[in-house]
This record gives structure tokens, sequence and C-alpha cells, in this order.
């Protein structure tokens, strides 16, 4: 297993397999930045500039702080925008190591380590948690597990900041065998596309629309 990958990377393979090709691997396809990632940048930086440094929230994103105060009153340790990497051996290693093979990036830890407890949030600019995937914690709990062996507790959320809303998970070290598997199986898909050079389209209403990919049957341009 050599591939490296990010939570983000194998979604975007099993949404579609061929539009992450043309987009990820034959790279003929750029994502464009939209208005929307634009603003999620923003509050992502303001969020980690508040709360590392106590830098002043712009006013339009004040919205956010009696939510980001009252995550720095809790006691612990605070990573901010932590960069967290594993090996293909499921060692913890750096991101820019070369045998990094798993990358990701907590937008907040709030470390306890005389409780054993660390709280992992990541979060949401979009005006709704309805469709939440709550798969990003899995994977940042598991690195922390890794990065952290005096961590036995991951209390992780997705705290959406405009729709104030917020999607809580725990995970135990116990858990970890279970999670890795469910994982490494997901990633095996992605893998066995890049070994058979076959990447099938996922057709589903996104094609028409929103994919750039002209290639595909599926592409509302046909």
């Amino acid at each position: 297993m050599s591939r490296k990958w990010s939570f983000s990377r194998l979604k975007s393979f099993e949404q579609c397999p061929r539009q992450f090709y043309y987009e990820k691997v034959a790279r003929k396809y750029v994502q464009k930045e939209t208005e929307a990632m634009r603003y999620g940048t923003a509050v992502h930086e303001a969020a980690e500039f508040y709360v590392r440094d106590g830098t002043p929230i712009p006013a339009k994103y004040g919205y956010m702080k009696p939510i980001l105060d009252s995550l720095i009153a809790i006691k612990g340790e605070k990573l901010c925008e932590y960069e967290l990497a594993v090996t293909s051996n499921l060692e913890p290693c750096k991101m820019e190591d070369e045998e990094a093979w798993f990358r990701g990036i907590a937008d907040l830890i709030i470390l306890d380590k005389s409780k054993g407890v660390a709280k992992v949030l990541d979060y949401k600019t979009g005006k709704s948690a309805r469709y939440a995937d709550t798969g990003q914690l899995e994977l940042m709990a598991l690195a922390v597990f890794k990065h952290f062996p005096e961590v036995d507790t991951v209390q992780a959320g997705l705290l959406f900041v405009v729709c104030d809303k917020f999607i809580r998970e725990t995970y135990t070290r116990d858990q970890e065998a279970e999670l890795w598997e469910k994982w490494l199986k997901k990633y095996s898909r992605m893998e066995k596309a890049y070994e058979t050079d076959v990447w099938n389209p996922n057709p589903s209403g996104l094609c028409k629309r929103h994919c750039p990919v002209t290639e595909c049957p599926n592409n509302g341009n046909h």
C-alpha cells in the first residue's frame, strides 16, 4: 500500500472514480475555487488565529466568537490546524516525510493528557448539517491515537459554525483495529483502481451540472 491519501481524496474517489481519475490522476481538470471555498478558508483562518494567538475575529465572522470562547475555556493544550500523518505500517510520522501515507489536519485538538482525553474539532461552514459525514472524525481519531499514545479517548465533533449545529462522536482506543480495518477496505478499492487502471463512473444527480469530465457519457454536456 503506497498511494498517499486523505479523507477528502478517498471521498472524491468514492463519489465517482471516473471523475477522480481525470481530476486527481490524469490531472486534466482542475477544481475551481468557489466563493464557498474561499469563505471556508477565511473562517478557518479567523478561528485559528483567534484560538492560538488571540487575534481579534473580523466583524463579519463575529458570530463564531461565543463558540470559540467556549472551546478556549476547556481545560487542555490547544493545538490549531494540527497536522497528523501515518505511514502505511500505521506508524506516526510528519506530514512532510516521504513515507507519510495517510494525511489529515485537525482544525483544533484540545489535549488533556492527565485524563487521557483529546477533543478533536473540525469547523464546517455549510448552511446545513443534514448530510454530515463523520468519517473524517474516525480517521482523525485514529491518527490522534497514533500520535498521542497517552490518549485513550477521543471526543470528536463537526462544528457547523454557520447553522450552529454540533455533531458529536466518541472513539476509544479499543476500537482502533475495527476502524482501521474499515478504512483499509475502503482504501483498497482505490488502490485496485490504480493497479487495474479501471475507473468506473458512478452516475448521480451531480453529473449533469457539476461534473467537468466531458469524456464521460453521463456528463450533462452530451
